[in-house]
């Protein structure tokens, strides 16, 4: 019998007012026309809650661009859920947050992109987004909602580490996620312009490191560290259909939020399945559950049940394969494709691709 999912991940929408280079939605985004509705949202969270889920995690696209962000919010809570709103801020303000807060919202995780502001507002493609940002943090707190800071970092911004450390210090967060970018989607197009030295990626795990040990007790900092530096892979997501399962605003029904990208699947849709069906016993799911699908050198290993194989979205981003071995494992035979791309990107400059909704997206300036 496969164990409960710990959470759901619910796209609620690709609509967002920002346009990072590294967002980790689809290069092909869904229409408000294609979201579902209400209703649907509603049904998917009871379904949650009774397959075995705690917590729900409302995400984009940016979520408060829902119109029925309260009555998704309140269904949640109805159904036992703990609720957490990953968000860039822009939209909210303190009557909405208030609103949230009295609609049973747990939680709020708010996005920076740095801790300086013209930065920070060229990587998100949003004139003012970061004061705005901050402004929103500090109203997150006095409404008496828990805060995680999550501050994606990369070449562009990982030297204002120590800067963003404090800046979640400042605003009460609890919680801080310095997560490296992971690059499929947006990420992989704008990868030469956001993938850092092994200088950089140094001085940042010392710099978190002392600062877990400055802030133990008033800050918990998780550290997401890039594979494109690693010799054994992550267990992307607790390995594939084991811990999570995400549903996109169409309301495809995925082992991860990125899953969309591989070919050859026919994903299970909420409008004609439960989700217990397609976390039991849809072939999506089981593909690259478990360890049985496992190629050499994975088969056998004993790390097999660590990793979990790493992350297949990787595996087919970088070898065209999604059953090959994450090539983040120094024994992957493609492992030298990482060597690669840290050379190409050592001489790229750092224009970005923006996540637009629009066949050609358009390139931005290096700052400067």
């Amino acid at each position: 019998m496969t164990d409960a999912p710990l959470a759901l991940l619910a796209e609620l929408t690709h609509r967002c007012p920002l346009r990072c280079p590294y967002c980790s939605n689809p290069t092909a985004l869904t229409g408000p026309g294609e979201e579902l509705d209400t209703a649907t949202w509603a049904r998917v969270f009871a379904e949650a809650a009774e397959l075995g889920c705690l917590q729900l995690h409302l995400s984009g696209g940016e979520p408060t661009a829902r119109r029925d962000i309260l009555d998704l919010v309140r269904a949640a809570g109805g159904a036992g859920l703990y609720t957490n709103l990953i968000t860039a801020g822009v939209l909210l303000d303190a009557g909405r947050l208030a609103a949230l807060a009295e609609a049973g919202l747990d939680h709020v995780q708010l996005s920076v992109q740095d801790a300086e502001a013209g930065s920070a507002d060229r990587i998100g493609g949003y004139a003012g987004g970061h004061a705005k940002k901050l402004a929103v943090g500090r109203l997150v707190t006095a409404a008496g909602l828990p805060l995680t800071l999550n501050a994606v970092v990369h070449r562009q911004n990982l030297d204002r580490l120590p800067a963003l450390i404090d800046l979640a210090l400042d605003l009460g967060a609890g919680r801080l996620e310095v997560a490296h970018v992971q690059y499929y989607g947006w990420a992989l197009r704008n990868r030469d312009a956001l993938l850092p030295t092994r200088a950089q990626l140094e001085a940042a795990t010392a710099t978190v490191e002392a600062a877990r040990a400055a802030h133990r007790g008033r800050l918990v900092i998780d550290y997401v560290v890039p594979d494109y530096y690693a010799k054994r892979p992550k267990a992307c997501m607790g390995g594939w259909g084991r811990r999570f399962l995400a549903v996109s605003p169409a309301g495809r029904i995925l082992p991860c939020h990125a899953a969309e990208s591989l070919p050859g699947f026919d994903f299970p849709n909420v409008r004609t399945s439960s989700l217990r069906a397609a976390w039991e016993g849809s072939e999506a799911f089981a593909r690259y559950r478990g360890t049985g699908w496992m190629p050499e050198p994975c088969r056998g290993c004993d790390r097999a049940e660590v990793d979990w194989g790493g992350c297949r979205c990787q595996a087919f981003a970088l070898t065209g394969d999604a059953a090959a071995t994450d090539p983040a494992c120094a024994l992957s035979p493609d492992h030298g494709l990482l060597a690669l791309a840290v050379e190409e990107a050592a001489g790229a400059g750092e224009g970005f691709t923006y996540r637009e909704p629009r066949p050609e997206p358009r390139r931005a300036p290096a700052p400067g």
